[in-house]
């Protein structure tokens, strides 16, 4: 038998994950224009788990939004203050080792409506400023072009994403990046979890179904995920042009779903759950619509307008890598009885074999394997995890963090990458979400921490912000100096 080696390749990239409106904050400084992330409002009395009532927006609610100018009622807001702190924070990530930070660009800093015919120029200032620094500390940017912070001006004209003037507006936006970037940025996302258009269609592209016309609003989250494909193909053609040693890849939330039983209906349910899952990739990588997606919409009387030029484009700009969150699993049942928990802003059948994490999330390490395995062998693309972690309620005792859930989470999902990778998985890399606490994405809470490094804020936005490294800061330290070798 052939052992497996115990270290990852000298060229794996461990990482760490943020994004622009979970961290910045400085939401209307320097010139930025408000985002959709800028209206979405932390609902306390809500249940945790009920991620569809915490994403959703109305149109009164945006209304209100900016009647107030408040940050403790919209914590993305403030973020935790990383437009301010950020090279404090380069430098605890490079005293940690991380090779690689994905960032995102907040579209509003560069464009604050997303039309104006010039960029902003301290808005490109900022990000030239930032990606400068983690060179400095030999951090590899990898960069998301659009992650849930699309101008709030593009929402309220064109219902977001619905209207296909939002794709000229994107293109002109992403290529002020690589114009100014090009230098600086190698690696670069498209859209992050694409997918997420029809679990919040607000955050993910603009869209509100007050605005659609009646019984329209699915047909046009079609349209505008389809307007997305293709300004991602348009974009990544640019890049390669602009940037020639450029690597684009595209962004899935990774939803493995295992049937309930073996009944034949739980099985063709969760295989169902899987193909629309690839539906998002299948475009991006393979540059088409599935067959079977195609035949299903057209069974639902869902009807995607196509341009002239449209179909090429997408064969002939396919993405370069395939990256992906993974945080859980989930099952899949016919029966009406199946107890149904969350995931990330997902439902799905409860696993009994699995344990949860106080937000229902499924706790499954084996599951990012089969996940690894899976997309490597329909795409034999190399894939990056750009997305995976531990949400959980950190306690500060002597001013330390104990946190070895959090180790335990981690060594178990690493094992299963080296297991993949040993079995012949192409694995660029890994960024750890969240790696500095920052405002969940689908609860808008501060309590729900992913980091390795504690930020002292609560859910109303006290605290003095300052940085404090946990137990779990020294052990991913210890893990990427011996490349994985050392899980203890």
């Amino acid at each position: 038998m052939t052992k497996m080696n115990p270290v990852f390749p000298d060229n794996f990239l461990w990482g760490a994950a943020i994004a622009a409106n979970q961290a910045e904050g400085a939401w209307n400084v320097a010139g930025k224009g408000p985002s959709v992330a800028d209206a979405i409002e932390y609902k306390s009395h809500l249940d945790l788990k009920d991620y569809e009532s915490h994403m959703a927006v109305s149109d009164q609610n945006i209304s209100d939004a900016f009647l107030s100018l408040n940050n403790e009622r919209y914590p993305k807001r403030r973020g935790i203050d990383f437009y301010h702190r950020y090279k404090e924070d380069l430098a605890l990530l490079a005293e940690m080792g991380i090779k690689i930070m994905r960032v995102s660009i907040a579209w509003t800093r560069i464009f604050p409506t997303g039309e104006e015919a010039e960029p902003n120029s301290a808005g490109l200032q900022f990000y030239e400023d930032l990606f400068n620094e983690m060179r400095k500390h030999r951090i590899e940017p990898l960069v998301t072009l659009s992650h849930y912070e699309m101008p709030l001006k593009l929402s309220e004209k064109y219902n977001g994403w619905v209207d296909r003037k939002v794709i000229d507006a994107f293109v002109r936006f992403c290529n002020s990046c690589f114009d100014r970037y090009g230098k600086l940025v190698r690696y670069w996302l498209t859209f992050n979890e694409i997918d997420s258009i029809h679990r919040h269609p607000f955050t993910t592209a603009g869209i509100r179904k007050e605005k659609s016309a009646p019984g329209q609003a699915e047909q046009d989250v079609y349209q505008g995920l389809h307007h997305q494909f293709v300004a991602s193909a348009i974009v990544t053609r640019d890049c390669h042009t602009k940037v020639p040693d450029s690597q684009v890849g595209c962004m899935l939330t990774k939803l493995t779903t295992y049937p309930r039983t073996c009944h034949p209906d739980d099985v063709q349910a969760a295989l169902k759950k899987n193909l629309e899952n690839y539906f998002y990739t299948d475009v991006q990588v393979l540059g088409s619509y599935p067959p079977l997606i195609l035949r299903e919409l057209e069974l639902r009387g869902i009807s995607i307008e196509m341009q002239p030029g449209d179909r090429e484009i997408l064969q002939q700009h396919t993405v370069d890598f395939l990256s992906f969150s993974y945080y859980m699993s989930l099952t899949e049942s016919t029966q009406p009885d199946a107890e149904r928990i969350p995931g990330n802003t997902v439902l799905g059948v409860k696993n009994p074999y699995l344990p949860a994490s106080e937000w229902g999330w499924q706790i499954d390490p084996v599951g990012l394997k089969i996940s690894l395995l899976e997309l490597y062998d329909r795409y034999r693309k190399p894939l990056f995890i750009v997305e995976n972690g531990f949400g959980a309620k950190d306690t500060v005792v002597d001013g330390k963090i104990c946190d070895s859930y959090r180790i335990d989470y981690f060594r178990a999902h690493f094992a299963q990458m080296r297991a993949a990778m040993h079995e012949g998985v192409e694995l660029l890399g890994y960024t750890s979400w969240g790696t500095i606490d920052l405002i969940s994405a689908g609860t808008s809470q501060m309590s729900k921490r992913y980091g390795f490094i504690y930020v002292d804020q609560d859910d109303e936005g006290n605290g003095t912000l300052s940085r404090l490294r946990k137990d779990s800061f020294h052990w991913y330290q210890k893990v990427i100096a011996t490349q994985g070798g050392d899980l203890g």
